[in-house]
């Protein structure tokens, strides 16, 4: 465990819901890997996270966590808090017009299913994005031709001064992989639009994507999905396929050599080891193509 991070203001102010001090982050990353939260906190609602975010010290970071697959949590931990949401922020519903509202906590293959069960189509690629709506909506999450963006109709969003606000997919801003939300607010639902379709297709559709990721990629090994944005006119794994880092290794942290865009842990890397594995594969790639990778994977908290 690394030397415990302390807030300068003492204390948590009170919250309805679970309040963890050092609180593990690498018992649910993906990678199995990193330091502890300084405060890991699970409000019981909504209105419990908004009470604490409108009277906790503005200086104090936020950090909201999903599932932690597309993440790598350094060494040293996390200072401040990090938020985890409840289970009730996980419901999926059907509305009219083609809609489905989801919890911020929900996964993307449930947000699929819910609609394929409706006839809603056009969400089908949300089964191949292993994370939640919340991390989702935040990155403009995206596979196999489609993103957040293009289904998003409006998100709620706790600000880090505690107000609960609906904005309209327009305010997020949104690029490739990125969208303009201010850091420390936190997404809490998500309303998606599709259009009319059979739910069978739909199903079909799914299924083509499921078994597409369980063929290309390494789904049972502790990884953090894709590391490398796509460059304009490229594939990240293809560039790094051909600067001959498949399967490049620097201790236990590998380039899976089943998805070079996929970095593992073999067993017992440090944060750091993957890190810096990425860099060096960013160092090589620009060496043999002259392109420079971006990072899709969030690398968070303290170097140890």
């Amino acid at each position: 465990m690394s030397t415990a991070l302390r807030l300068d203001t003492g204390a948590l102010p009170p919250v309805a819901g679970k309040v963890e001090p050092q609180g593990s982050l690498a018992d649910f990353i993906w990678f199995r890997t990193g330091g502890p939260a300084e405060w890991l906190v699970r409000p019981d609602t909504v209105e419990a996270l908004a009470d604490l975010l409108a009277t906790l010290d503005p200086q104090v970071p936020v950090l909201p966590v999903g599932v932690g697959s597309n993440l790598i949590v350094r060494d040293g931990g996390v200072p401040g808090v990090v938020v985890r949401l409840p289970k009730g922020v996980a419901r999926v519903s059907v509305e009219p017009g083609n809609r489905v509202r989801a919890g911020a906590g929900a996964m993307g293959i449930t947000v699929a299913s819910g609609a394929r069960d409706a006839g809603i189509a056009g969400l089908e690629f949300l089964r191949g994005i292993p994370g939640t709506v919340g991390g989702a909506v935040r990155m403009n999450a995206g596979a196999y031709g489609r993103d957040t963006s293009d289904i998003l109709v409006e998100a709620t969003v706790v600000t880090r001064q505690g107000a609960i606000e609906t904005w309209p997919a327009a305010r997020l801003g949104y690029t490739y992989r990125h969208s303009e939300l201010p850091a420390g607010a936190v997404v809490v639902e998500a309303v998606f639009e599709g259009t009319p379709g059979d739910p069978a297709a739909i199903g079909a559709e799914m299924d083509r994507i499921a078994a597409e990721r369980e063929a290309s990629q390494p789904l049972r090994s502790r990884t953090g999905g894709s590391t490398f944005k796509n460059p304009d006119g490229h594939k990240a794994w293809a560039l790094i396929d051909a600067a001959g880092c498949r399967g490049l290794r620097r201790g236990d942290a590998q380039v899976s050599e089943k998805h070079c865009n996929f970095l593992l842990n073999l067993g017992s890397a440090s944060s750091a080891e993957i890190e810096a594995l990425g860099e060096e594969v960013r160092a090589r790639v620009k060496a043999h193509s002259g392109v420079e990778l971006e990072w899709e994977i969030q690398r968070v908290g303290l170097a140890k």
